[in-house]
């Protein structure tokens, strides 16, 4: 499947335009902080990229939960990766929306 948003700045990496925290895949580590991906920095870029459409991060968010999950159990196939950890990793962390005010 397709990998994260391309950063909307153009050029390569400096003081400006710094590196974007992506996904070294098969490990899903930050190629930038070597952390599990996604990384902090990550989680806030894909928070500010979608914050006018959470249901589509949810949904960017589920399909690299499943490729990652595919990549860790093909590296690690005795132990994988716990359900519950990817889980929390890639989904329990993003912000809720709030349900409508009743009147």
């Amino acid at each position: 499947m397709g990998g994260p948003p391309e950063p909307a700045g153009r050029g390569g990496p400096g003081p400006t335009n710094p590196r974007p925290h992506l996904p070294l895949r098969p490990l899903w580590l930050c190629r930038v902080c070597a952390a599990p991906w996604p990384c902090g920095a990550a989680r806030l870029t894909l928070v500010s990229e979608y914050a006018h459409d959470r249901v589509a991060l949810n949904i960017y968010l589920c399909t690299v939960l499943h490729d990652a999950a595919a990549d860790l159990y093909r590296l690690y196939p005795d132990t994988g990766p716990d359900p519950a950890a990817l889980f929390a990793r890639f989904l329990a962390w993003v912000p809720r929306t709030r349900p409508p005010a009743e009147p």
